[in-house]
This record gives C-alpha cells, structure tokens and sequence, in this order.
C-alpha cells in the first residue's frame, strides 16, 4: 500500500477518533474548525485510501475468562502453500492475529485461551495439525503492559 499524505485537519481527525472511535463528528467538526459535511467527506475519504479501516469494539479478554494470551512462532514447511496454511489458521477461533515474519519462522499468531489446558489443547489438536504447519514455538504473555494505536503526531506534513 502507498503511502499517504495526509494535511494537518486530517491528522487531527484522526487524531480524536483514535482516542475516540464514538467521537460525534460535529464534535469532530467543531474541534477542527470545519462543517460536519466536510468531515463527513474528509472521513470518507480517509475510508476510501485505506488510512481508516473501519471502527471496532475493543473487548479485554480476562474479562471474559480468557486468561492466557500466547504468541507461537510457526515454522511453514512448503513456503508455496504458506497462504493456504494461514488460511487454514484463520479457522482457528483462538487465533486473533496472524503476522508473516522474518527469522528462522515464517509466522507468528496471537491466541486467546481460558487456561493452558485449552492452551496445549490448541496447539496440538488444531495448530500442529494444519497442514504445512512442520514446528512451533510457543511464548505466553504474563501481562500486557500496554496497547495503542499508531502515534499520528509523528506523520511529517
């Protein structure tokens, strides 16, 4: 994806729907010093290049009894079947990310579960059995110690 130029009222868009995807736009629109319109169409377009892709809801996971978040590095055996492993993991509900990676493994997937019952469970009845999967290494997170989104004030003008 090519990269975006985006002019200051943009970055300060994005800047209030980053911190606050609910954000009324005429908020919005009151705080960039624009009509609603224009940030209706200014985030439109933002959707349309890519740079927005959507909103969601954030859920925590312990809250809802999932208490071990793991990383597992996966080795591919058939680097010209890779995407149909990963599509193969995408099955997988546990797995919430997926990343192609550089270094001795092809990918590393992010995974939810409630203990490390369901943890082992994952691994060696649906992970290891996919096909084209050949090893894993496996990290679990003991806590997170923060998540954010991307830092828009760093983008040059």
């Amino acid at each position: 994806m090519a990269k975006t130029t985006l002019d200051a009222t943009d970055r300060k868009i994005l800047r209030f729907l980053i911190k606050n995807a609910r954000m009324p736009y005429l908020e919005i629109a009151r705080e960039c010093g624009i009509s609603g319109a224009a940030i209706h169409q200014r985030i439109k377009k933002l959707e349309d290049m890519g740079v927005i892709m959507g909103s969601r809801l954030v859920v925590a996971p312990k809250s809802l009894g999932f208490d071990v978040c793991a990383f597992i590095s996966i080795r591919v055996s058939d680097l010209t079947r890779q995407q149909d492993t990963v599509e193969l993991l995408r099955k997988i509900p546990e797995i919430v990310e997926c990343h192609y990676i550089t270094g001795s493994y092809n990918l590393m997937v992010k995974l939810y579960c409630v203990d490390n019952e369901h943890l082992m469970r994952t691994i060696f009845d649906h992970i290891l059995q996919v096909q084209g999967v050949s090893s894993t290494q496996t990290y679990i997170s003991l806590n997170e110690s923060f998540q954010r989104e991307i830092h828009v004030d760093s983008l040059d003008d």
